[in-house]
């Protein structure tokens, strides 16, 4: 067996190396470096105190510490551990912890009802039945062409990232379910190939969440919505996003015709 190489004069030099062993390797490189020193500074660049008031923001405090978590660079305790050390009292980073739970939490879910990772937990609540969504991720989606402006920002960056922001990844999905009534498995799939951090327990729940196969509503978003977290980062204008441009009752209407009030 070939030993890989494990040392480099460059990151370019070790993308070149990796660009050899797998020449169908698709994209660009990510901007995201492994390794426990890119985790350790990672960590220490956290603001856990401000995470819970600006979390939902695109440009908000976010940690991006996944892909180490996942990758097993770090721990959730470790990570928990140091954002203690950051603030005077732990109620002030309740936000942050609860949301390092919830990755545990998918994990001893999914451990326990393995069956759950691809099929549907509850029927959909929507007003369509199973069979009304397509198995097959259209191309236009997969290609960040979908002529949605802000849909096509957040995929491009995944694609060529490996990462984006939590409330993106709800918008894509609500986009690819519920806006093109695409199963969610289709989603869940596309996230996999292409997330650094991409932890099935986590991703698949996440989506039956938004589908509603594991929650009692579909998550839905307008561009007033998009247009308040992401506004400065996307372009959310009218003209280019026009599908998510209306009210929530409006599009309560167009995407779940068979359900009666629409509330």
């Amino acid at each position: 067996m070939q030993q890989l190489q494990k040392n480099f004069d460059s990151r370019e030099s070790l993308i070149a190396y990796v660009k050899e062993l797998a020449p169908w390797a698709e994209g660009e490189r990510s901007y995201i470096q492994g390794g426990w020193q890119k985790a350790e500074k990672k960590l220490a660049s956290i603001d856990p105190i401000n995470y819970a008031r600006t979390r939902n923001f695109g440009d908000g405090n976010v940690t991006k510490l996944s892909p180490y978590i996942h990758h097993g660079v770090m721990s959730l305790n470790e990570a928990r551990n140091y954002a203690l050390t950051k603030c005077s009292e732990p109620l002030q980073i309740t936000k942050f912890i609860q949301e390092l739970a919830w990755r545990d939490f998918w994990q001893r879910i999914l451990s326990s009802h393995p069956q759950w990772a691809w099929e549907d937990i509850e029927p959909y609540k929507t007003g369509f039945s199973a069979e009304n969504y397509s198995d097959t991720l259209p191309g236009d989606i997969a290609e960040g062409k979908t002529d949605v402006a802000c849909i096509d920002a957040f995929i491009h960056e995944l694609t060529a990232t490996g990462y984006i922001h939590n409330h993106a990844r709800m918008y894509l999905a609500s986009y690819v379910v519920h806006f093109r009534r695409v199963k969610w498995q289709a989603g869940a799939r596309w996230f996999l190939k292409h997330l650094l951090d991409g932890d099935v327990a986590s991703n698949n729940l996440s989506w039956q969440w938004v589908a509603s196969t594991f929650s009692h509503k579909p998550y839905i978003f307008n561009l007033e919505n998009v247009d308040k977290y992401f506004g400065k980062l996307v372009d959310t204008s009218p003209l280019t996003n026009q599908p998510l441009h209306a009210s929530y009752e409006i599009l309560l209407a167009l995407l779940f015709p068979n359900l009666g009030g629409h509330e």
